[in-house]
């Protein structure tokens, strides 16, 4: 009886190791996932406009932009018809969208020179004046079979407490991508950046300017 369960037992055990090699044998076989492709947001230095002396004592705080579900996400957003928003396959951005967006700002606002100081909402040091929004649209549409890259931005400057608004606009760009292929489309995002932190600048700087003029 005793030798019939030790054979019994061994039986058991070959079987399990046999069961644990097919299983190594067919993982092994399975296809590999598809790697993550991250990318950050280009940036044209050899197209920035050269840094002005500091001329308002002002300090802002730049605020990452609110936005919906989609869009605040990592994910590279595409619209490939009608109202359908989708999101390219195996492509992140190396931060959520708005991050992206409120970093590329804040370098725009450093390299313009202008004001005194510009941080990010993380900073605690005081802030004279707050930009904020929503981030409509930070997405590829595609047009006439091609995508084209599309921002929508509504923007508000208020002071430092958040309290009392300043001034408002809407931004809207559009750059088209050459291809399809998402380094393409991807650097049409990066063009499309740009063109829209310099009107912001151009905007946000004269905005606040004013409010230096109209200060007792």
């Amino acid at each position: 009886m005793i030798f019939t369960r030790i054979i019994k037992g061994r039986a058991a055990s070959l079987l399990f190791a046999s069961v644990c090699v097919l299983g190594l044998s067919a993982c092994q076989v399975l296809p590999e996932a598809k790697s993550l492709r991250l990318f950050t947001l280009p940036q044209d230095r050899a197209a920035s406009l050269p840094r002005q002396d500091a001329t308002l004592s002002k300090n802002l705080r730049v605020r990452a932009p609110q936005a919906n579900r989609v869009i605040s996400s990592s994910r590279i957003a595409v619209v490939p018809r009608g109202s359908e928003l989708s999101a390219y396959s195996g492509a992140r951005w190396s931060d959520p969208a708005p991050t992206l967006l409120r970093d590329r700002l804040i370098e725009a606002f450093m390299q313009d020179g202008r004001l005194q100081g510009v941080y990010d909402e993380d900073n605690r040091l005081r802030a004279d004046v707050e930009l904020s929004g929503e981030l409509r649209a930070f997405q590829s549409e595609y047009i006439n079979g091609m995508p084209e890259v599309r921002i929508l931005l509504d923007l508000r400057l208020t002071n430092g407490s958040g309290r009392e608004l300043l001034a408002t606009r809407r931004f809207e760009v559009t750059e088209p991508s050459a291809s399809e292929n998402i380094e393409q489309v991807v650097a049409s995002f990066g063009r499309a950046s740009d063109r829209l932190s310099a009107e912001v600048v151009a905007w946000a700087v004269e905005a606040i300017s004013q409010m230096v003029v109209t200060s007792p």
